[in-house]
C-alpha cells in the first residue's frame, strides 16, 4: 500500500481536534498508519493565494519540498489545507517567470522541489486506494437507524475536479453507506457555508448557513457529516442565531466522516472526539442500533 505523509494543518490541532482523533485511528485500521510532515508551517488558508499568490506558493513550497525530501505525496485532511496545497502545487509546475522565482528562492533555503508531489485529500485515498470492499471488511458494527446529509463545501471539489464531481459529489456519501449509514438526497451539499466572513458578517453567515441546515432538515437528516474544519465549525456556532432569526429550532449534530467510520470500526466514541461537538449528539445515539442495542 502506498505511503503518504500527513499534513494537519492548523484547525485540525485546534478546534477540529476531533478530526484528528477520528482520521489517524480510522486510517491504522485501514492499514495506512499516518506519518506527521515534520516541521510544518500554516499553509496561509485559501485566502492567501488572493492575496500575495508568491508568497502563498512559498509557504506551501516549503511543505511540499519537505515531503519531497521524504519520497512521499501528502494527505492533507483539512478542505483548505488541501486546497491550499493543491493551488501551490499547480504554480509551482507551470514553469513561469514567477514560479521559477520562488523555486530559485526556496533553493537558498536547502528546499529544493521537482514537482513530484501529488496532494490528496483522505476521502480519495479511501476510496480510489483501499476501496469501499476493504472498508466494509473492517466494519464491526452497522450504523443502521440514521440518516445523513453529507455536505462538502466548496473548496474540496473546486477547483480541482480530480476524485469527484464539482456540483454534485457522492463519495463521501458512497463512504458512509459502506458503514450502513442511509444518504439523503441533499442539495446543499456544495453550497458556501460562508467561510471566515461569518466572522464579521453575520447576517450573511447565518442566512447561509441556514439555507444549508434547512435543506437537511426537509430531507429528514438526523445529522450533517462534512470533511471541512471550518464548515463544521460555522455550521455548528450558528445555530443558535439562526434560530433567533428565523425563529427555527435547530439543534443539528455536524459531524466528521471519519467519527462514523471510527464508531463503524468498533472504536469507543469515548475516542472519537463526540465531546467536542458544540451540537449534543446525543439525540443520535437512541437511533443507532449496534448490535442490536442502543450506542
Amino acid at each position: 500500500m502506498k505511503e503518504y505523509i500527513y499534513y494537519p494543518g492548523c484547525s485540525v490541532k485546534t478546534n477540529a481536534k476531533h478530526y484528528e482523533e477520528s482520521v489517524l485511528p480510522v486510517f491504522k485500521i485501514l492499514g495506512m498508519e499516518l506519518q506527521e510532515l515534520p516541521d510544518w508551517n500554516c499553509c496561509g488558508a485559501t485566502a492567501s493565494m488572493s492575496v500575495d499568490e508568491e508568497k502563498a506558493a512559498a509557504i506551501n513550497g516549503r511543505l511540499l519540498s519537505i515531503a519531497e525530501k521524504a519520497q512521499k505525496d501528502i494527505i492533507a485532511p483539512c478542505a483548505a489545507c488541501y486546497l491550499s496545497l493543491k493551488k501551490a502545487n499547480q504554480f509551482l509546475k507551470e514553469n513561469s517567470e514567477d514560479s521559477e522565482k520562488i523555486l530559485k528562492e526556496m533553493k537558498k533555503l536547502d528546499l529544493e522541489y521537482k514537482g513530484t508531489v501529488q496532494v490528496k485529500h483522505p476521502v480519495e485515498v479511501l476510496l480510489k486506494e483501499i476501496g469501499v470492499d476493504v472498508i466494509k471488511e473492517k466494519v464491526q458494527q452497522k450504523l443502521n437507524g440514521i440518516k445523513i446529509a453529507s455536505y462538502y463545501g466548496c473548496q474540496v471539489v473546486r477547483p480541482f475536479e480530480d476524485f469527484d464531481d464539482m456540483d454534485y459529489p457522492e463519495s463521501m456519501d458512497m463512504l458512509v453507506q459502506s458503514l450502513g449509514v442511509e444518504t439523503v438526497d441533499f442539495t446543499a451539499k456544495t453550497k458556501c457555508c460562508g467561510g471566515a466572513l461569518t466572522a464579521n458578517l453575520e447576517e450573511l453567515g447565518a442566512r447561509l448557513n441556514y439555507i444549508i441546515l434547512k435543506e437537511a432538515q426537509k430531507k429528514g437528516a438526523d445529522a450533517i457529516v462534512t470533511l471541512c474544519p471550518l464548515c463544521l465549525f460555522n455550521l455548528e456556532v450558528t445555530q443558535d442565531n439562526i434560530s433567533k432569526i428565523y425563529d427555527e429550532d435547530f439543534k443539528m449534530p455536524i459531524l466528521f466522516f471519519s467519527q462514523l467510520m471510527g464508531l463503524a470500526f468498533g472504536l469507543p466514541k469515548e475516542e472519537l472526539g463526540f465531546s467536542r461537538s458544540l451540537i449534543p449528539t446525543k439525540q443520535i445515539w437512541n437511533k443507532i442500533e449496534i448490535g442490536g442495542t442502543n450506542v
